[in-house]
């Protein structure tokens, strides 16, 4: 114990040479715990779904026919340098929304005022990055159809959007960069960037396409479980699914992780989905770093039906796939670790849990301060991940 808390002090000290932790997630189940996270690594990658298909995201998407950006977006604003040598003035902005409430003459004309570098915001941006952004801007104000609607559109999501129709379709590159304008203290990538949308057939027969769809959070709770999950839309066709695939950089941030981190989020939306691309599961498993699942708490619509043990299976048959036509060594999940006084977990579970899938199970004390907050706490929760890597 005492070895941990000297290098849990080290990290603290110089989180510039923290461990390379790797977070598969969505943009918001994180967004205080990266906080947090940020004091003891700056090394840490999160790669996170663009598959959303609800709110904003939807009418990015459908306009340019892109993938989701919102959770990039959200993710790189939560690990960013707070400081005055992170930027601060790009962060406010990458964050402000267009009023809800404006007619659309009043919403073009905020969005003319960036494009034309007369808004405050942009304004106060320092050369040579305000001429960046503004670049971006004026190439999304450029390709807007006249029908968008641009009520409470994130200023950040058409920045990045942007920069991916400037960088030929592309987000790493926008991705890269944002993360160095403001200093964001890890790496955020998407899994893929290519325009698919999330698919699951529910165990009652229907088949429903559309993140939004079937999460709870944008429309009604599905009411049977979900019987598997896919990606579908455009990637029906050979061109399509070859663009699904895992980018070379990408495929190197997988294998460069020291721990692989599968933490609490929206089960199959955020945490499922990411491992769908294809080359994911081949790049984790050529990398021999543990694999640890943290559950979420309270309720999540998507896993109706399932206990524990049954979401650790499903997790597990998605990372078992044959490496070289050989079958894994190991099992599939190193490590599930939770706090059984937040969650209702029986003997048996825990049993069958550990016979099927052969997983250790790390039972810690994870409470937040507040027993009403169902949610764990960051720093217990960060500092048992440091422990493990």
């Amino acid at each position: 114990m005492k070895g941990l808390d000297l290098r849990l002090a080290r990290y603290l000290r110089t989180p510039e040479l923290g461990p390379k932790i790797l977070f598969f997630s969505g943009g918001t189940a994180l967004r205080s715990f990266s906080r947090v996270l940020a004091d003891y690594t700056h090394n840490s990658i999160h790669l996170v779904t663009p598959f959303d298909s609800g709110g904003s995201s939807a009418e990015l998407r459908k306009a340019f026919s892109m993938p989701s950006v919102g959770d990039l977006r959200a993710r790189l604003l939560s690990l960013a340098d707070g400081s005055v040598t992170g930027h601060p003035d790009i962060a406010a902005l990458f964050g402000h929304r267009l009023g809800k409430n404006e007619s659309k003459v009043e919403l073009e004309q905020s969005l003319k005022a960036l494009v034309d570098c007369k808004h405050p915001l942009l304004k106060a941006i320092a050369e040579p990055m305000r001429s960046l952004i503004q670049s971006y801007l004026a190439e999304f104000y450029e390709q807007m159809p006249e029908s968008f609607d641009l009520a409470g559109a994130s200023i950040g999501n058409l920045i990045l959007t942007g920069g991916y129709l400037f960088h030929n379709r592309s987000l790493d590159p926008i991705a890269f960069l944002f993360g160095q304008l403001i200093k964001t203290r890890g790496t955020v990538r998407t899994t893929t960037d290519a325009d698919l949308q999330l698919q699951v057939l529910l165990e009652s027969g229907r088949t429903i396409t559309g993140q939004h769809r079937f999460t709870g959070k944008e429309s009604a709770e599905i009411c049977s479980p979900i019987k598997s999950i896919t990606l579908s839309g455009d990637a029906d066709d050979v061109e399509a699914r070859d663009a699904s695939r895992v980018c070379k950089e990408t495929r190197k941030l997988i294998d460069s992780a020291e721990l692989l981190v599968f933490p609490p989020g929206s089960f199959y939306s955020s945490i499922i989905a990411n491992l769908l691309p294809k080359g994911v599961s081949r790049a984790l498993n050529k990398n021999p770093a543990p694999r640890v699942y943290v559950p979420s708490l309270g309720t999540d619509p998507e896993t109706i039906g399932m206990t524990l043990a049954d979401q650790v299976q499903v997790l597990a048959g998605h990372l078992s796939h044959k490496a070289a036509g050989r079958k894994l060594q190991r099992p599939p999940i190193d490590f599930l670790l939770f706090d059984s006084r937040l969650m209702t977990v029986s003997n048996k579970q825990v049993r069958e849990i550990i016979e099927t899938s052969g997983v250790q199970i790390i039972d810690l004390d994870l409470a937040p301060a507040k027993p009403d907050v169902c949610r764990y706490d960051d720093v217990k929760l960060a500092e048992a991940l440091l422990a493990l890597t």
